[in-house]
């Protein structure tokens, strides 16, 4: 069985500015990032998974493009080569989970990413791979519960000791970063906007609403 733990927090995003506002709060624990996000961002991806590795100290998931699993090896060494905490990211394919033991064996951290089913993520702890990526908002668009695929995983791997790290990934609202949680996900990571969103309750606004009038007419000031 695992050690119990604190559910670490991963970033999706290659946006440097809501990383760093993140940060500053110790909301990261580490970052995942794909080529959509850094296409987004505008800019060489070796320059910004290299500026997001020299602020955040946890893992920096970076993917690679190729799908033969030796040229994602030779691009996981190459992406390797930028800093300490990179994390390969490589698909759940057979040349993906061929690059994953390859890297593993070598000492590398390796997210195997576009995981759907129980048997994947099988497959890729006996392959080595550091954290599982299975994405629960993209079952949620096919009519199926995310969720449950977490639930199957935590439990598959709860039952024979593997040490792969449950990263649940394709988060799409506050909600399914607490049911992640309850499940036992070792990892979530989220959109910049929807960790945030974690914070919202309509209840917290209307009580804080009711103190602002209170205060306002009891003419309370602090300073």
């Amino acid at each position: 069985m695992r050690e119990e733990s604190q559910m670490k927090f991963f970033v999706d995003t290659a946006d440097i500015d809501a990383i760093a506002e993140l940060n500053e709060l110790g909301m990261v624990d580490g970052v995942t990032t794909n080529p959509s996000l850094i296409m987004k961002s505008g800019r060489d991806i070796l320059e910004v998974i290299k500026e997001i590795c020299d602020m955040i100290s946890g893992p920096v998931s970076a993917e690679v493009v190729a799908l033969k699993a030796e040229d994602m090896i030779a691009e996981g060494r190459k992406l390797a080569e930028i800093a300490e905490n990179i994390t390969v990211k490589v698909p759940l394919t057979w040349d993906g989970l061929k690059a994953c033991k390859t890297l593993s064996d070598e000492g590398r951290m390796v997210n195997v990413t576009l995981c759907f089913s129980p048997n994947q993520a099988i497959l890729a702890a006996k392959a080595g791979a550091t954290f599982i990526s299975p994405f629960i908002g993209r079952l949620d668009d096919l009519n199926q519960d995310g969720l449950d695929l977490i639930a199957d995983i935590r439990q598959i791997y709860d039952n024979y000791g593997y040490e792969t790290q449950l990263l649940a990934a394709s988060i799409r609202t506050a909600n399914h970063m607490s049911e992640c949680a309850k499940i036992g996900a070792d990892v979530a990571t989220a959109p910049p906007g929807v960790i945030k969103a974690m914070a919202n309750h309509m209840l917290t606004d209307k009580g804080l609403d009711q103190f602002i009038k209170d205060a306002e007419k009891a003419g309370i000031k602090i300073v």
